[in-house]
């Protein structure tokens, strides 16, 4: 059975690099406090993505990528807005899942539908929507930086305050606000 201790060297190997990779290089910024209700990606167009070089590392030379939605979508989101200040969650909800069938590979609708489900107390779906936004805002800080406030926002909503702490942090080492 000389695969065994294979095995284990192997399993020791990936628990390291998984606890190497999940630490972030920033320290989490105190005066975030945990409210939920955070401002749309949507916001403040055009500003541009900070730097992610972590200590040690050299700056990439490719220009950071820079998600931006198209005017339709743009649209939309507008209209889910308005509907979700009305309390109209449920049409703002399927106003945006028309938003993601024209951009689905755009990180930002995924942010907003996730905003407005946890507006409605969907912790769990807000969640699983940021995630999904975080896999989709590869080489853009400033979008994973708000998937990750997303995600924050629906763990402390779940009572995972320790969770949403690190999740916090990411945040702030992508994009210091």
């Amino acid at each position: 059975m000389p695969a065994r201790p294979a095995v284990a060297v192997l399993v020791s190997a990936v628990a390291a690099l998984t606890a190497c990779a999940t630490q972030g290089p920033a320290p989490p910024n105190p005066a975030r406090g945990p409210s939920a209700a955070q401002p749309s990606p949507f916001a403040e167009p055009g500003v541009p993505p900070p730097a992610t070089t972590g200590p040690g590392e050299r700056p990439s030379t490719a220009p950071a990528k820079q998600f931006h939605l198209g005017p339709a979508t743009t649209a939309l989101v507008a209209q889910a807005q308005r509907q979700a200040g009305s309390g109209d969650y449920g049409p703002a909800a399927a106003t945006l899942e028309r938003a993601v069938r024209i951009e689905p590979d755009n990180p930002l609708v995924w942010i907003e539908l996730g905003r407005v489900h946890l507006s409605e107390g969907n912790a769990g779906q807000a969640d699983a929507l940021g995630r999904k936004a975080l896999a989709l805002a590869t080489g853009d800080p400033a979008a994973q930086a708000l998937a990750w406030r997303l995600i924050a926002d629906a763990l402390r909503a779940r009572g995972r305050d320790t969770d949403a702490y690190d999740a916090d942090r990411r945040a702030t080492s992508l994009a210091p606000h």
